[in-house]
């Protein structure tokens, strides 16, 4: 819904009431995901898609009948083998819709969740009642929903989740879309070396937010890296130690020297990140493990690390290198195989963002320790 937010916003300034349909489920190669919304006004103007196809006629029309009626609407469509001019989706895949009304009775709800910048917020809306809550890391607004629902929407935002889901507890579940739109996933870079800067240049249009860290001030400098959202200074582990990741953070370690790389991944493979790759051979890769196993990691630990870091792709240059390494992150969050899709049979769309279990070391003095490995 954020990607028509602008638009929405002209129309609740003009006071406008308005449908907004949404992506509530797929299947197959459905080209839109959950979450995905088109709006139609009284006049019929619309704006965003559902399918980018012969869904959005079918669509429009029930927003303006969810209008004239009030009534929210569930709508599935799917391709017809047997009647290609059917209204379906020409992809072979289905997909299924939403439709409520915008009024004076929640557009508030919704404006709040449209006006947030840089924060990160929900829309949550019962697909039985039409209900409807805007949801913040501190507080709520709109419809009230029962404290379990909103507990468990609240784990939804702070993990990023947009979902259809079942919530609450015998009594009182209600099945609702929850939207989570929250600022832009992490990618931090350790290692100011040339192929950072490639790998800065790919986050960034992946749509990460990309800070390059490394201690030695006269390599890490705006200069050098233009297209990183920040530069820092500082030891990677401390800096990592103290600043905010969550489960869509990806860690890229490019230093590959043990000193930086040791205390570094003793503290990233024990936060709940999305991602951690190391570069290096296969050599530095197998003294880099034993060396961690010195320090207490666990085997468990040591399996999330992607090392050597990247797929596959025969690569040579920074550039080639920085696709190679942006591909193995789109894998591992997306559920990829990382295989030719020629040759592969399964499905080409799914999602698969998973929240890894790790142990966090309970000594006070882990900082302490990591700070002397780099003095021995």
């Amino acid at each position: 819904m954020r990607e028509v937010a602008a638009q929405l916003l002209e129309w609740h300034e003009a006071g406008k009431d308005y449908a907004l349909a949404s992506v509530i489920g797929s299947g197959g190669s459905a080209p839109r995901p959950i979450g995905a919304a088109m709006a139609v006004d009284a006049e019929g103007t619309v704006i965003g898609s559902v399918s980018g196809g012969w869904v959005e006629g079918a669509v429009q029309e029930l927003c303006r009948e969810s209008l004239a009626t009030g009534q929210v609407m569930r709508e599935s469509f799917g391709y017809s083998d047997s009647d290609a001019s059917a209204i379906g989706s020409t992809c072979g895949g289905t997909i299924q819709v939403f439709v409520q009304s915008v009024t004076e009775a929640n557009r508030d709800a919704v404006d709040k969740v449209l006006r947030a910048e840089g924060e990160a917020v929900a829309l949550v809306r019962d697909l039985d009642s039409g209900a409807t809550m805007a949801l913040g890391t501190w507080w709520t607004a709109g419809a009230e929903f029962d404290e379990q629902v909103v507990a468990q929407a609240q784990g939804m935002l702070d993990s990023g989740q947009t979902a259809v889901r079942t919530l609450g507890c015998e009594g009182s579940q209600v099945t609702v879309l929850v939207e989570s739109h929250v600022p832009p996933p992490r990618m931090i870079v350790f290692g100011a070396i040339d192929f950072a800067a490639a790998v800065a240049r790919i986050g960034t249009f992946l749509g990460y937010h990309v800070t390059v860290c490394d201690a030695r001030a006269v390599f890490a400098t705006r200069a050098r890296f233009p297209e990183a959202d920040e530069v820092v200074v500082e030891w990677p582990h401390l800096y990592l130690a103290r600043t905010r990741v969550d489960a869509r953070t990806a860690l890229c370690v490019l230093t590959h020297d043990a000193k930086i790389d040791v205390p570094l991944l003793e503290v990233a493979l024990r936060l709940p990140v999305a991602y951690v790759g190391a570069m290096g051979s296969r050599r530095t890769h197998e003294d880099r493990l034993q060396r961690l196993r010195a320090v207490g990691m666990t085997t468990a630990e040591l399996a999330r690390l992607k090392s050597p870091i990247g797929l596959d792709l025969g690569g040579h240059t920074p550039a080639e290198t920085a696709v190679s390494l942006a591909a193995e992150i789109v894998a591992v969050r997306r559920g990829g195989t990382g295989v030719p899709l020629a040759t592969y049979g399964g499905p080409i769309h799914r999602d698969a963002i998973v929240v890894p279990e790790v142990t966090v070391p309970d000594s006070p003095d882990a900082l302490h320790l990591l700070e002397s490995l780099l003095t021995d």
